[in-house]
């Protein structure tokens, strides 16, 4: 994952809700997973662990490059 702006810097990607399956040639599956605040936060300038509102790209895939992208948006309550 890899959230669009925040106010330290950030890896370009992160793994996170990570889980190996394996697959036969030609099988398919679904699967699912939660990305909750611990998945989302990470430690500011202050060394506490925040979530920030804004807009976080959420890519899976087998590899770091051939990836299917979505995207999901953290507001304040």
């Amino acid at each position: 994952m890899r959230q669009e702006f925040s106010s330290v810097t950030r890896p370009v990607k992160e793994l996170r809700g990570f889980r190996r399956i394996t697959l036969n040639p030609g099988e398919t599956k679904v699967v699912e997973f939660t990305l909750g605040p611990e998945e989302l936060s990470y430690l500011n300038r202050d060394m506490h662990r925040v979530v920030e509102p804004g807009t976080f790209k959420i890519m899976v895939g087998g590899n770091s490059v051939d990836l299917i992208e979505a995207k999901l948006s953290v507001v304040e309550k």
